[in-house]
């Protein structure tokens, strides 16, 4: 199992979104409002570089805040789906995009930087943003309520015994992406062109109804290139689990966010 380290090496999962883009559009999480509010206000110009924008879900959030958001995307899939919603978007990996003489004043990645190296990621951050821009990246932990949570860590460890998922008793999602802030801010200091880095939470719950979760479920990293027949009987014994739980769960959200801006 690959660390959060070297995760970005993972491309084919990396690039697996686009499977089904429209659900992924549909059935993924937004950001708080809060931290929207944040990072148009801290951005000292409204031009915005969405990193791994996807189908724009980020990217839609912003606009309505009064950015001008541009994207990179290495899925043409999901690129299509965001220029659909009227964002010009790059096809390239961060790393490899060509910027072409265009600098941002805010540089983003929501649930993407893990796809990143993390030093090369930094480094580009660094050439496009104007002096006093921001890189801010973030996540969204979920953590299932108690009884949700028991009912599907048993569902992994029965049908995906190697998963991560069957084998995270005792952390919660927080814990577990404080190490990939860890990371960013390492390298985002290694490039000697940033303040100290920030650190923003944001908490906030959303109920699940089956329908909702199962429309969601395959849209997750660990799951979007099962095969078919094992992905079902997955999709079967979740529904399962929120069927004996009433048909409905809680999930808590933990919204991680660690923020830099280029020094001046």
């Amino acid at each position: 199992m690959p660390t959060p380290k070297d995760v970005f090496r993972q491309r084919r999962t990396a690039e697996s979104f686009g499977v089904d883009a429209e659900r992924y559009d549909r059935a993924r999480p937004r950001y708080p409002a809060e931290l929207i509010d944040r990072i148009a206000a801290t951005a000292p110009g409204p031009a915005v570089l969405d990193v791994g924008i996807g189908t724009g879900i980020v990217a839609r959030q912003l606009r309505s805040a009064g950015c001008r958001v541009t994207g990179v995307e290495p899925d043409p899939r999901m690129a299509a789906v965001a220029r659909d919603s009227g964002f010009e978007v790059d096809v390239a990996t961060f790393e490899e995009w060509e910027p072409s003489g265009r600098t941002f004043d805010a540089v983003v990645a929501g649930q993407t930087w893990h796809w990143v190296d993390p030093v090369a990621g930094a480094a580009k951050a660094a050439s496009v943003l104007r002096p006093g821009g921001w890189l801010t990246l973030f996540w969204n932990a979920a953590q299932p309520s108690p009884d949700a949570g028991a009912a599907f860590s048993a569902v992994f460890q029965r049908l995906m015994p190697e998963s991560p998922l069957a084998r995270a008793t005792g952390l919660s999602a927080a814990q577990g992406y404080s190490r990939l802030l860890d990371l960013a801010d390492e390298a985002t200091r290694a490039t000697g062109a940033f303040a100290a880095p920030q650190r923003w939470a944001f908490e906030w719950e959303q109920t699940y109804t089956r329908d909702e979760w199962l429309d969601q479920l395959p849209t997750q990293g660990l799951f979007t290139t099962l095969p078919p027949d094992e992905l079902a009987t997955l999709t079967a014994a979740i529904g399962a689990a929120v069927d004996a739980l009433g048909g409905s769960f809680r999930m808590h959200f933990t919204t991680l966010a660690t923020a830099a801006t280029k020094a001046t």
